[in-house]
């Protein structure tokens, strides 16, 4: 899809599966099931989506996925981690991109699921990031709660996924969506900063006036969640989630934006539908 200068495609970088109660919180399995079904432990499939955005001598991914180099057998199958079809370095090499050749990557949050692949662990066990010549960018409330985060949410961050970026010195702090358009420099990014999931969840959204993309993340991982109640028991603050779907949605349906799903197992894309019983996924999107 063309954004104004940029090219942008949905790439996926694996699969991995969650437990499908904790995914959909107080949502009643009888309904969430008839949307995503769960295995045999309970788990449903997810995939793990980033975005590429090229154009303007830029390469950005945000996202990163889980992750290939830093998984035991053991910890591969508590969340079924499946780089078979996909994985994210020969994603990248599908669309001619080499690690070197990334400029850009914007993490929406710390979380393993997002921020695995930002790092790797090299045959001699040393961690380095996976792309060599990035700036990282996150937002510096979002460390702060990587770094000392709640037992609630403490078994998401893990510090392999990030401290290598800090040693090399390629991490970018940004204060807020204020500063995001002129600390990124690409036309048409705005970054919608989400408290709900977890501390400082940053989304990106590119538009060029007419046409518009926006990155769910973990505020709406899945086509499933767009409803406004449908949320994951993971989220620290579920209220505060609601509202800012609402808003988030609301902007879409209005503006007929696409919006990516990162976790989504079947559709990368839709537009959003504002209907008398809520919002609802439109149409699939192909990126």
């Amino acid at each position: 899809m063309r954004i104004g200068r940029y090219e942008v495609d949905a790439i996926q970088t694996g699969a991995f599966a969650l437990d499908g109660g904790a995914m959909f919180g107080v949502v009643p399995r009888a309904l969430w099931e008839r949307k995503i079904p769960a295995d045999a432990l309970h788990r449903i499939p997810m995939a793990l989506r980033s975005l590429l955005v090229r154009g303007e001598g830029r390469v950005m991914l945000v996202d990163t996925g889980i992750g290939s180099t830093k998984w035991s057998e053991r910890e591969r199958a508590r969340y079924a981690i499946d780089h078979g079809t996909h994985e994210l370095t020969r994603a990248l090499a599908a669309h001619g991109v080499a690690p070197e050749q990334v400029t850009d990557v914007l993490l929406t949050h710390l979380h393993f699921d997002h921020a695995g692949g930002a790092t790797t662990e090299a045959p001699d066990g040393t961690l380095r990031p996976t792309f060599p010549k990035a700036a990282y960018y996150l937002q510096r409330r979002n460390l702060a709660w990587a770094e000392h985060p709640t037992e609630k949410d403490q078994a998401s961050y893990l510090a392999r996924d990030f401290q290598p970026i800090m040693d090399a010195g390629q991490l970018t702090l940004l204060d807020g969506p204020d500063t995001s358009g002129a600390a990124l420099g690409i036309e048409g990014l705005e970054l919608y900063v989400s408290d709900g999931h977890t501390e400082a969840q940053q989304l990106p959204i590119l538009t060029d006036g007419t046409h518009t993309v926006a990155y769910g993340g973990d505020l709406v991982p899945t086509s499933a969640h767009v409803p406004i109640p449908w949320l994951m028991a993971y989220d620290i603050r579920p209220l505060q989630t609601m509202e800012e779907k609402r808003t988030l949605l609301a902007r879409a349906a209005r503006d007929a934006w696409t919006l990516v799903y990162e976790h989504d197992p079947h559709h990368a894309a839709t537009r959003i539908l504002e209907t008398d019983r809520g919002f609802e996924p439109g149409d699939p999107v192909t990126l």
